[in-house]
């Protein structure tokens, strides 16, 4: 079995996406950031959700609006 925590939580989250906590509390308000987990009134992130969501900011350039993103994520 894996040593890695099944969970993350906000703090460990952020830090793996290289953003702040806030910034992922203010995505997670909003509805832009990735799927989260609630148990109980702690916030939990996986792994694979995180990896997902990032791929799906994925953009060439500036003027990107990153519809082939959300397109290559579906699939």
């Amino acid at each position: 079995m894996s040593n890695e925590r099944a969970y993350l939580s906000v703090r460990e989250a952020a830090e793996y996406l290289g953003l702040s906590p806030r910034t992922l509390d203010r995505y997670r308000v909003s509805g832009d950031g990735p799927v989260f987990y609630r148990f109980g009134g702690r916030v939990r992130y996986r792994r694979e959700d995180l990896d997902g969501w990032a791929a799906t900011r994925k953009r060439r350039s500036t003027a990107d609006d990153g519809a082939e993103a959300a397109k290559e994520a579906r699939r």
